[in-house]
């Protein structure tokens, strides 16, 4: 994650500890992704409880996909936010099923004329998602 990597040891060990600006960075981007997160959770929980239950399969569909989005954004950031010892590569496990979820709901919110704030918000976290998955890799 940080430094030179060191030869024969498993990817993510260095030889050098990372400078305080690596640090900071680091902590940044994963806050940022945190509350991208926390955005998306909110704004489909939402969206899903909007969802006018008709008994049609594509409105029950897409509470779903908005339920859906909204636990995989708010495991997300649990796993971003506390102080466990989850190690890098479940991070990115995560990271990554947070990003695809966000994506699927986003493209169907704007398929069905969803609001512009829910599409939005997916997005954002989609990308910050693929932003701290860069920052880690």
């Amino acid at each position: 994650m940080f430094g030179a990597l060191a030869p024969g040891y498993p990817p993510g060990v260095t030889t050098t500890p990372p400078t305080q600006q690596e640090l900071f960075r680091f902590l940044e981007d994963r806050f940022a992704c945190a509350q991208a997160c926390t955005e998306c959770a909110r704004v489909c929980a939402l969206r899903a409880s909007l969802v006018t239950p008709d008994g049609t399969a594509e409105q029950e569909r897409l509470r779903r996909k908005g339920i859906m989005c909204a636990e995989v954004c708010d495991a997300t950031c649990r796993v971003l936010s506390e102080e466990n010892r989850v190690d890098e590569e479940s991070i990115l496990v995560q990271l990554e099923w947070c990003r695809a979820i966000c994506l699927e709901c986003a493209h169907a919110f704007e398929a069905c004329g969803g609001s512009e704030e829910s599409v939005a918000a997916c997005r954002a976290c989609a990308r910050a998602c693929s932003d701290f998955m860069a920052s880690l890799g």
